[in-house]
């Protein structure tokens, strides 16, 4: 049954199956619900099955969420017809697989980022993007941060012009949620999993923001890894004890704590990159500055419906940044949102990304950031990591 729209027309629906239900599941989640209510959408989508390994905690879990059945096997899901999209928010260990098999079902994927936990993975999911674009399947990684309506609109800013001729890029990401060295051996801190730690976690956010308020890609990086912490206690020693004393096993990170690099953009601007999990007292901190010619602007993520802006055309006497709020209806992704002043969260980036997902998909065109795009993110990753393998030797970017 079709949802009607505005006009009172049937609005075909969208089905869509998502695989796995922990953070990344439970922000998507209220995207899905929330996308069509807010936005006029082309296709209505429709929460059809959520997947996960165990049937109890994904059956609780899709009754919290919103989900009308469950699967325990990601196979069951691609053969289901009323999946028409795939939504990958597991770990990066199985990105490739889910998402290779997705596309040649012909289901539409969205697949969280980074986009795998290699560059081979990464090139066999842009290869198999590619040839399911020939036959109309679509597919797009979640970069989320790129819908945040102050990024988009410092996109815009240096797009048309108004701080001329980029010069240079300053980007932080700071978190402070493994300081304590008790913190378990989660599945984000070995690289099995992870692919890597702090770097392809939180990096790679930074990574695709400043590409894309910039339009520049980072031809070359010189970096520094550091892991802190080398050893830590096994997922379940007891609550309230340290490793040692509830008698817990240690066992090795695999990741890196903090990742430092400078880098080259292929427009000719420098920068300077900082992705760290040891930062005391950040929570989720992320600050980007670039600087140009004739202008500045700054986001930061701790005030997120702000804009920084520099015009440096003005006369001396009057520069200086100026705070932009970024709630206006013209203003991006605004339009269907609350009266101007009223501010947006974090989750709303999530609601911003499926409804561009779903227009795309509705109008038969390719949604981005793409796979190659993240493909690209992972080639300056794995350029980081040599880089830092050979003692911080200059290390050109690989061609995607």
């Amino acid at each position: 049954m079709s949802t009607p729209d505005a006009v009172g027309d049937p609005v075909p629906p969208l089905g869509v199956g998502m695989v796995g239900y922990a953070f990344m599941g439970v922000a998507h989640s209220r995207a899905w619900r929330s996308a069509g209510r807010v936005f006029d959408l082309p296709l209505d989508p429709r929460m059809t099955v959520l997947c996960g390994r165990d049937a109890t905690a994904v059956t609780a879990a899709a009754a919290r969420l919103g989900w009308a059945s469950v699967e325990t096997d990601w196979k069951t899901v691609l053969q289901r017809d009323d999946v028409a999209l795939v939504d990958i928010c597991t770990p990066g260990s199985s990105h490739a697989e889910i998402a290779t098999a997705a596309l040649a079902a012909g289901k539409h994927v969205l697949c969280e980022k980074p986009l795998a936990n290699t560059v081979a993975e990464a090139r066999s999911m842009a290869t198999a993007a590619r040839e399911a674009q020939a036959l109309g399947v679509r597919s797009m990684v979640g970069f989320n941060y790129r819908r945040v309506p102050a990024v988009a609109f410092a996109r815009a800013l240096v797009a048309a012009g108004r701080i001329g001729t980029v010069r240079h890029v300053r980007a932080q990401y700071l978190q402070d949620w493994i300081v304590d060295p008790e913190f378990p051996l989660v599945w984000r801190l070995r690289a099995d999993e992870a692919g890597s730690g702090a770097l392809g976690d939180i990096g790679a956010h930074i990574v695709d923001l400043t590409q894309f308020v910039t339009g520049q890609r980072l031809t070359g990086v010189n970096a520094l890894l550091e892991t802190f912490v080398r050893r830590r206690p096994l997922p379940g020693a007891a609550a309230g004890l340290s490793a040692t004393a509830a008698g817990g096993e240690l066992a090795e990170v695999t990741v890196d704590d903090a990742a430092l690099f400078l880098g080259r953009l292929d427009g000719g601007a420098i920068a300077t990159y900082e992705a760290t999990r040891f930062a005391t007292g950040r929570k989720n901190a992320i600050r980007v500055e670039v600087n140009g010619s004739t202008g500045s602007l700054a986001f930061d993520l701790e005030r997120l419906n702000e804009l920084e802006f520099l015009d440096g055309t003005e006369d001396a006497e009057l520069q200086g940044f100026r705070r932009v709020v970024v709630t206006e209806p013209g203003h991006p992704y605004l339009s269907g949102w609350y009266p101007p002043g009223h501010t947006l969260g974090w989750g709303d980036t999530f609601v911003h990304e499926i409804a561009d997902l779903v227009r795309a998909v509705g109008a038969g065109t390719d949604p981005l950031p793409s796979f190659e795009d993240g493909l690209q993110v992972q080639l300056v990753l794995d350029a980081v990591q040599r880089s830092a393998a050979d003692r911080g030797c200059w290390t050109e970017v690989e061609e995607p």
